[in-house]
């Protein structure tokens, strides 16, 4: 039995919460949260006790942490959980800095415990069997990719002033599915952003609609578009074009229901957000998770994933900043 502990029992911990009660040989023994209210009511949903983050993780009862606490958190939190020697999963991004990002790697490597960066979407099944039919070359080689990520709508200002921007919170998991997709790293990122939707996310140093061109060392291209506001509900589609034909995984819709009249053909709409489009990719990673605690395997994404994630972030960035191409090493 895989015991489990709960850092962080907000929205994010109450999905993986979720997730483990229905994985067979896990659970959730103990929970902590810097408000007593949210980590109660997840204690009783659970059955755990209710902790402190540092009693939390020298817990004999835990063999391994759950981080879904703020970004600033992770980084002492990681260290704690590394000196204690649990196993770890850890929400994205792992830090807004990636010199901080490598001292976790240090750490964790000297502990030699498993750590997961919850890069979830690669666990989708659509975009998984689109992984894995591009590494079988059912349609050749890869010659440009091209991600599509619209949330329904933006998140609050003060939400936006403390989460590092759209490249490294909104656009991280696009960047980490290119690298997923593509086989390669990127030698070269461009990108442009403007403030579209609210002026205030202007004001306060960040855009909410942005564009980024990856560009890897063989020619590969990876094309990658933001929003922060979609009419039509939680728009997430990806294509891949190569040598010999294309794959695309399209928007999943809340029923396969589809009219055809007089006016033309009507389906149902898209899923609303997150929690509803990417529950099975949830699950899916939590299981791989947990069958690398059984087995002793390395999970994947890893914390180089990470890294190189928040790289491609702080390029993006950057070259929204200075208007202009980043070359990486």
């Amino acid at each position: 039995m895989a015991r489990i502990g709960l850092l962080g029992c907000g929205r994010i911990g109450q999905v993986h919460a979720r997730s483990i009660s229905q994985i067979e040989g896990a659970t959730v023994t103990a929970v902590a949260d810097a408000f007593a209210e949210p980590a109660q009511a997840l204690a009783d949903s659970t059955g755990a006790q209710v902790l402190d983050p540092l009693a939390l993780i020298e817990s004999t009862e835990v063999d391994a942490v759950v981080i879904g606490t703020p970004t600033d958190t992770h980084y002492d939190l990681i260290h704690a959980a590394a000196r204690a020697g649990k196993a770890i999963f850890c929400e994205k991004p792992v830090d807004l800095s990636s010199d901080r990002i490598r001292d976790c790697i240090a750490a964790v490597e000297r502990a030699g415990v498993p750590f997961l960066t919850a890069f979830n979407r690669r666990f989708d099944p659509n975009f998984a069997d689109l992984q894995t039919r591009l590494r079988q070359k059912q349609i050749g080689e890869v010659e440009i990719v091209t991600i599509q990520s619209r949330d329904p709508s933006p998140p609050p200002v003060n939400y936006i002033q403390s989460s590092g921007g759209l490249f490294r919170d909104m656009m991280i998991h696009d960047l980490d599915m290119a690298r997923f997709l593509l086989g390669e790293e990127m030698v070269r990122v461009y990108a442009v952003g403007s403030a579209l939707i609210d002026p205030e996310i202007g004001k306060a140093g960040d855009v909410d609609t942005a564009a980024v061109t990856l560009t890897t060392a063989s020619g590969k291209i990876c094309q990658i578009t933001n929003s922060r506001r979609a009419s039509y509900g939680y728009d997430q589609r990806i294509e891949v074009h190569g040598s010999d034909g294309m794959l695309r995984a399209e928007n999943v819709h809340e029923t396969t229901v589809e009219i055809a009249t007089q006016s033309g053909f009507t389906r149902a709409p898209v899923q609303h957000f997150f929690l509803e489009r990417y529950k099975a990719a949830y699950h899916a990673e939590m299981s791989h998770f947990v069958a690398a605690i059984e087995t002793g395997s390395a999970p994947t994404p890893s914390l180089f994933d990470g890294l190189q994630a928040q790289l491609l972030a702080d390029a993006a960035t950057r070259s929204w900043v200075e208007g202009g191409p980043v070359d990486l090493t």
